[in-house]
């Protein structure tokens, strides 16, 4: 029986966070517009950075972003502004420009947050039967929360974007809040069961164990929850953490769910390429969130 997603955030230990803003500095950029966000979020201060066009006649189109990891903690929600090695250029000024609304916080153990090592955070919370990832999960929510109530922002047409880390935040996220009106992930889409049996999945951090997960879950059912909503996924054939294998196996799974609408589910797959974004993917991406959110 498929998964739903109540089930889903009982594996995940997934909780709904208030947030409160605490602090916000404004940095004016040229034609967009940087603001440097402080909030609590649960128990925990919370760094957050967006990026929005300079002038805005009406709510906008918004982006959830979320950061990858690559095994630099000292990065989180700078990544917006400062981009990564495997990234084209940085996102943030890039979709300000586009027209969107564009928000991203330090994941725990990221960024600001990096007071503790993923590993020690990691491990405390399996003894408990939980997941760190959970934790980013339910973070993560509570930020499209605070964009959602913004009024700059449409949030009938909020969507999610990530590389890596961020895919699997972005469509994990998707699958259980309907609030995400559209999802763009990549390098990170594959069957984890596939990725035992190759024995790649130590290529991933800890931060992704779920207790139990595999027993009822995988990729490609996970992003079935988010039919018939658009989805669109971008990965690299040469891409470790991601084999061909286990991405084929979890389209197989995710199809189906799209039956009755095969043109809301893009997939591009790039001979060759490695755990990075292409300029195809960066163009595909653009066309996407035009298509479905501007």
């Amino acid at each position: 029986m498929p998964i739903t997603a109540s089930r889903f955030r009982e594996l995940l230990g997934f909780e709904d966070r208030g947030v409160t803003r605490l602090d916000k500095r404004v940095e004016p950029m040229g034609d967009y517009v940087v603001e440097h966000l402080q909030w609590r979020i649960g128990d925990a201060e919370v760094r957050g950075i967006l990026t929005r066009p300079a002038e805005v006649a009406a709510p906008l189109p918004a982006i959830l972003y979320g950061h990858s990891h690559g095994g630099r903690y000292d990065v989180g929600a700078r990544e917006l502004l400062d981009g990564r090695e495997y990234l084209v250029s940085p996102l943030g000024p890039v979709f300000a420009r586009a027209g969107y609304v564009t928000l991203c916080i330090d994941m725990p153990v990221f960024g600001e947050r990096a007071n503790v090592t993923e590993s020690a955070a990691a491990k405390a919370l399996l003894w408990y039967g939980q997941s760190l990832f959970g934790e980013m999960l339910s973070d993560h929510a509570a930020a499209l929360t605070y964009l959602a109530g913004r009024d700059d922002v449409d949030a009938s047409r909020i969507g999610a974007f990530g590389l890596s880390m961020g895919c699997v935040l972005s469509y994990w996220l998707a699958a259980l809040d309907k609030r995400i009106a559209a999802v763009a992930h990549l390098c990170c889409f594959a069957d984890f069961r596939t990725m035992v049996e190759l024995g790649a999945h130590d290529g991933h951090g800890i931060y992704l164990t779920v207790p139990g997960l595999l027993k009822e879950a995988d990729g490609g059912s996970i992003a079935a929850l988010i039919a018939p909503r658009p989805q669109l996924i971008c990965v690299g054939e040469a891409d470790h953490l991601s084999p061909p294998q286990a991405v084929a196996r979890a389209m197989d799974e995710l199809r189906p769910a799209y039956a009755s609408a095969p043109d809301k589910l893009e997939f591009i797959s790039e001979p060759g390429v490695g755990h990075e974004e292409t300029p195809s993917m960066r163009a595909a991406v653009l066309h996407f969130f035009e298509r479905y959110l501007g």
